[in-house]
């Protein structure tokens, strides 16, 4: 089942990369007691995700903290090596979180899940954003195709 607006968030954890190398991040450690902006992306390195849409989140990221946002994190079907070299390769510091799940769990327990095996890129993640206060879903955008829907400024009109 999709996961929807009004909805809690199931618990899962995420990998980012620390200064001492890959850690846990759990669900609960991101979103409790905070309002976050969450967006996926099908693949780290693929162009529309590259060139629009991470560097959206990047640019606005200001802007959504200054509109109640307290963390901006970046999540895609990925393994931690790749979210943290593409963070870098894109000038991502400390504005975002980069957040792998390598695995595609948590992405399959949202519903979220896209299958792209016909393009030789097995399981990944819908294009999405969502807006994530202590753990509800208050705000979800799905792109079925493109990034108009799930974009930073599209976020940020509706907050």
């Amino acid at each position: 089942m999709t996961i929807k607006v009004g909805d809690t968030l199931p618990s899962g954890t995420f990998t980012i990369m620390t200064p001492s190398g890959p850690a846990p991040l759990t669900t609960s450690d991101l979103f409790s007691k905070k309002k976050v902006a969450l967006f996926s992306v099908p693949g780290a390195f693929t162009p529309t995700c590259s060139n629009e849409h991470l560097p959206g989140f990047k640019s606005k990221s200001s802007a959504l903290k200054e509109k109640g946002i307290d963390t901006v994190a970046c999540m895609a079907v990925n393994d931690v090596f790749v979210m943290d070299a593409w963070g870098k390769e894109r000038g991502v510091t400390d504005e975002m979180l980069m957040l792998a799940d390598g695995n595609g769990e948590y992405t399959k327990a949202l519903g979220l899940e896209l299958d792209v095996t016909k393009f030789g890129l097995g399981m990944r993640g819908q294009r999405f954003s969502m807006v994530v206060n202590d753990g509800v879903v208050e705000q979800l955008n799905i792109d079925p195709e493109g990034f108009q829907l799930s974009s930073a400024e599209c976020m940020l009109n509706q907050l």
